[in-house]
Formats: structure tokens, C-alpha cells, sequence
């Protein structure tokens, strides 16, 4: 398997973008290209809010992973949630997947973290079926979103 993982820097956006904007058209997701962006900028300039990375197939960008960081009491302080894994569909079903899964659990053991989340759609059974395979299980809870206006 020659498929690697590199944390993106600012020069990455512009990639990083793409491959959004394929994940967002893919799973009907509206994309503001400029709140994206700025989101991004945030997180590549500090690594406390969560980190990205680039995922390759021997020289060529593929996809990529984001992991963000909250805190919760009921899952023992500092938490993870991957908030977005996207890998071109070419590239699918070879294993990079599970790679990328296993890459950012090491790197939350390495940051302490005990819990890492995720977000899969209802309707995608078979990304459902995969992240079990994983170890990851279902809670009895449903994630509820509230958007908040900017004051400013």
C-alpha cells in the first residue's frame, strides 16, 4: 500500500478546496468556497483547534482528512471527532481508508485523547458498515445542530 498522509500548510488550500468541493457536490452539502477557506486557514495556523492532512497514492493528492478537538466530560476531557475524510473514488476499497482511520487514532493516543468521533449519514449504509468494521459504535443518540447568528 503506498498511500501516505501529510499535514497541510496554507500553500494546500487551494487542493484542499477541490477535494471539498467534490466530498460537498457528492454528499449534496452546501459550499460557501469562502467560509471553507477561512475555516482552513484557521486550522492549518493552529494545531489546538484540530489538524488536516493530504492524503496520497504515491505522488499524487487523493483526498484528504480533517480531525478537530473538543472536550467532553462523559468521554474523559480532550476529544476528537474526524470531521471530514474524503478519498477520490477511484481510490476506494484499496485500504487507504482504514489507513487513514488507523493514522489518526495513533495520532489522538499520541495527543491523549481516549475518544474520536464521527459523523456518517443515515442513508450511507455502507460507510456505516466500514467504520464498525473499525471499531467505531453507534451511540443511542441522535447529534443535533443549532446554528447561531453572528453578532458581527
Amino acid at each position: 500500500m503506498d498511500s501516505t498522509f501529510r499535514s497541510a500548510t496554507a500553500s494546500d488550500i487551494t487542493t484542499l478546496l477541490g477535494f471539498i468541493g467534490e466530498l460537498y457536490e457528492h454528499e449534496q452539502i452546501m459550499f460557501n468556497k469562502d467560509i471553507i477557506r477561512a475555516g482552513l486557514e484557521q486550522i492549518v495556523q493552529d494545531d489546538s483547534l484540530g489538524r488536516v492532512w493530504l492524503i496520497y497514492w504515491k505522488d499524487e493528492a487523493i483526498g484528504y482528512m480533517v480531525l478537530t478537538f473538543g472536550y467532553s466530560l462523559e468521554f474523559h476531557g480532550r476529544d476528537a471527532l474526524v470531521d471530514e475524510l474524503y478519498i477520490r473514488e477511484e481510490y476506494r476499497r484499496c485500504g487507504i481508508g482504514t489507513k487513514a482511520l488507523q493514522f489518526v487514532e495513533e495520532i489522538c493516543c499520541s495527543l491523549g485523547i481516549e475518544a474520536l468521533h464521527l459523523v456518517v449519514e443515515r442513508k450511507n449504509t455502507q460507510a456505516q458498515s466500514f467504520y464498525r468494521q473499525l471499531g467505531f459504535e453507534e451511540q443511542d443518540r441522535y447529534l443535533m445542530t443549532k446554528w447561531i447568528p453572528s453578532k458581527s
